[in-house]
């Protein structure tokens, strides 16, 4: 048997309901038609803006990819919101960057 070469990605919500919505809701199975119903209930920004933020978190504030994810997965309003998303890291964040975060987040959220 060959080995097959698994590539692992990433992806905020909005990048998963855009994902499979490309697939056709009609080529989609149970699961997979669940999974794009929980995205498009839970995501609080278009998929466009969730990559530009993930890469921006990364950049600009040292953030861990998978930090970033589940950063926009969540959107936090506040502070305290945030540091939930960075409490098991090695490193301190100041309050600074987190307010500067909660700002550029502030931007990109969706009107409801």
């Amino acid at each position: 048997m060959s080995k097959k070469d698994v590539m692992e990605k990433k992806l905020t919500l909005p990048q998963v309901k855009k994902l499979l919505e490309s697939v056709g809701e009609e080529n989609l199975d149970q699961f997979q038609r669940r999974t794009l119903d929980y995205a498009s209930k839970f995501s609080k920004v278009e998929a466009e803006a969730a990559e530009k933020l993930v890469q921006k978190l990364v950049a600009e504030f040292g953030l861990e990819e998978e930090e970033a994810v589940q950063i926009i997965n969540c959107m936090p309003k506040n502070i305290e919101e945030l540091r939930v998303f960075l409490a098991g890291g090695r490193k301190i964040v100041e309050t600074s960057k987190l307010e500067a975060i909660i700002s550029l987040l502030d931007g990109h959220r969706k009107l409801k």
